[in-house]
């Protein structure tokens, strides 16, 4: 699983995922407030949000860099105790609406647990790597008792998708995990449209609520008025996204691609997909071990469905979180470096090319 890559491969691998990850951050801010700047609106949210995503990533990327196994560790440990120590972010009886925090909650837990397991992949030894795994178990237990069954199910599939990971090519992998994220968005769509057939579509509502969906369609209505620019990035509440006449606290659709179409387009909602995307991307050009990758991605696109029904990204840990996950997933060990430079001159001593 070591890489095998040359200094200026590796070097270029990272130039060109960096590189567009600055491209799609900085059209991400820029159509934002390009969107504003036509109908109105607060851009401050998505602004926030890209800056919160790039520094995760950048300290991520240092953190990994440092300490590939310890800075991951200590990012699971802060978001489990963000958790705790944070009520807003706990779904327990203080939450009266069906569309609280809970979303959040389930996002950073699910971070939590698959940072740990990249971490368990870093580790070289067995059983910091069994450590670390129980560890991962413990936070999927942790969300049980906290009453976030979404939480508990992602971070269970999250350690069991980890589990799995050295036994799957990276491409299939990378492939696989954009075709579920794909999936959800659509299935996402077809509910709001109302479009999913028979019983099935009767037991989502339920499960999602009449509110949530009637969310959703509001969303829909409004993307059809302008498909170009939306209404305005923080306008849905304004325009008429009330579910009903029902104006929620935070005047969101509870759908991150969904109020992207309405509030930014269809211009907007390509770039929502864009950001995810550049990750994975990201994740399949990083040098790091196969399996790291494919945990930092499932990880990812677990969170990525649970933005696609509720609104976990308006919450800034979830952003800075996914931000650090793909940065410490995508980092360069220095310690991997420095064997890489005591190796070469060794090679070339004994007649052997240097990479």
């Amino acid at each position: 699983m070591a890489s095998g890559a040359g200094p200026d491969e590796d070097s270029d691998r990272r130039n060109v995922s960096d590189a567009t990850g600055v491209v799609v951050l900085g059209a991400c801010a820029a159509w934002s407030l390009i969107s504003a700047g036509v109908h109105g609106g607060r851009p401050e949210g998505v602004l926030l949000a890209v800056l919160a995503v790039a520094a995760g990533y950048a300290v991520g990327r240092i953190g990994g860099a440092l300490l590939p196994v310890a800075a991951p560790c200590a990012g699971a440990l802060a978001g489990v105790t963000l958790t705790l120590a944070v009520p807003q972010l706990a779904p327990g009886p203080q939450l009266v609406a069906p569309l609280g925090h809970a979303g959040a909650t389930a996002a950073v837990l699910t971070l939590s647990a698959g940072a740990a397991c990249c971490a368990a992949w870093s580790a070289r030894s067995p059983l910091p790597r069994l450590g670390l795994r129980v560890l991962a178990a413990g936070i999927a237990v942790t969300a049980a008792v906290l009453g976030s069954t979404s939480g508990f199910v992602l971070c269970t599939a999250v350690l069991l998708c980890s589990l799995a990971a050295a036994q799957v090519r990276r491409g299939v992998g990378i492939a696989g995990l954009a075709v579920a994220a794909l999936a959800v968005t659509g299935l996402t769509w077809a509910v709001a449209e109302r479009a999913v057939p028979g019983g099935l579509g009767g037991w989502l509502e339920g499960q999602l609520t009449r509110q949530r969906v009637g969310l959703w369609h509001d969303a829909l209505r409004l993307a059809g008025h302008d498909p170009a620019l939306g209404v305005g990035p923080g306008r849905f509440g304004e325009a008429g996204g009330t579910a009903g006449g029902l104006v929620l606290a935070d005047a969101r659709p509870h759908s991150a691609p969904l109020q992207q179409a309405a509030e930014q387009g269809i211009v907007g909602l390509l770039l929502l997909a864009a950001a995810f995307s550049w990750m994975l991307f990201a994740l399949w050009r990083t040098r790091r071990p196969t399996p790291v990758a494919l945990t930092a991605g499932a990880t990812l696109t677990a969170v990525a469905a649970i933005a696609a029904v509720g609104n976990a990204l308006s919450f800034t840990a979830v952003s800075v979180g996914a931000g650090l996950l793909a940065g410490l997933a995508t980092a360069r060990p220095l310690t991997l470096e420095s064997s890489r430079s005591r190796e070469a001159p060794a090679r070339a001593r004994d007649g052997h090319p240097v990479p």
